[in-house]
């Protein structure tokens, strides 16, 4: 119960990295509000979750709906201890097939809906001396081919990241990310185009356990660890859970 009394907002909790989230984070003491576009699937994982759940509709991409789960909170629970920011998209293609519209998508809800997030949520973050993790990815790290806007969204969070840890330290605000690899998601199971070099995607593969794909659990793990006093003097952090993808 190492978040006994934390309040925390998840987002993209319907279903993948942020369901494991929030379970997690629920199962070691915290009240989570948790959102995601699919209403009736986040309505759904509060359910499974318990009366430590709340559920809301939620836009990442839409400041008015970001700032309204983190009132949500608030009105709710007093204060804000804990942001999660997990939602994202993911859009393989060739580059020049990555329209405006493509990517503006991307960019929208990876990379503007972390900063609508923290932008409503850091007062009260402050008031609490809380913290942040975002999700961003072994792609924000290295590159990865057939991937432009996902991965300039993902390089765009760790930047993002490391200013605002850097901007809120001596308010005592935490700011981390953790950078997954390949992880067992539906969002990863998507059908990728034919025209695309699908050995050249693989090389940005896991090494550990002959490549075998991180679970939605061991990513929470690692949020659950960040987001806690054990991990009090790490900020400004871009936590690779990759397999050794990124190691060299």
């Amino acid at each position: 119960m190492r978040l006994d009394g934390k309040i925390a907002v998840v987002t993209g909790a319907a279903s993948g990295i942020g369901l494991a989230v929030a379970r997690r984070l629920a199962a070691d003491g915290a009240k989570v509000v948790i959102g995601d576009r699919n209403a009736q699937g986040v309505e759904d994982a509060a359910q499974a979750i318990g009366p430590a759940a709340t559920a809301l509709a939620l836009d990442v991409a839409d400041e008015v709906s970001c700032k309204a789960i983190i009132d949500r909170a608030v009105t709710l629970h007093g204060g804000l201890d804990i942001l999660c920011n997990i939602a994202g998209v993911l859009d393989f293609g060739r580059f020049e097939d990555v329209d405006r519209t493509r990517w503006d998508r991307v960019i929208s809800v990876n990379l503007t809906g972390v900063y609508q997030m923290c932008r409503a949520a850091m007062p009260h973050l402050v008031a609490r001396r809380g913290n942040v993790v975002n999700m961003a990815s072994a792609a924000g790290l290295v590159g990865v081919p057939y991937n432009s806007a996902y991965t300039a969204s993902k390089h765009g969070v760790v930047g993002l990241t490391r200013a605002l840890a850097l901007e809120f330290s001596k308010e005592g605000v935490r700011v981390n990310a953790v950078c997954p690899g390949g992880v067992d998601t539906p969002m990863l199971h998507q059908t990728p185009p034919d025209n695309i070099d699908w050995q050249m995607v693989m090389r940005s593969a896991s090494w550990l356990d002959s490549g075998a794909m991180a679970t939605t659990d061991d990513i929470a793990d690692t949020v659950a660890f960040l987001a806690s006093a054990e991990a009090k003097r790490i900020t400004g952090v871009a936590f690779p859970v990759d397999g050794g993808q990124t190691a060299g």
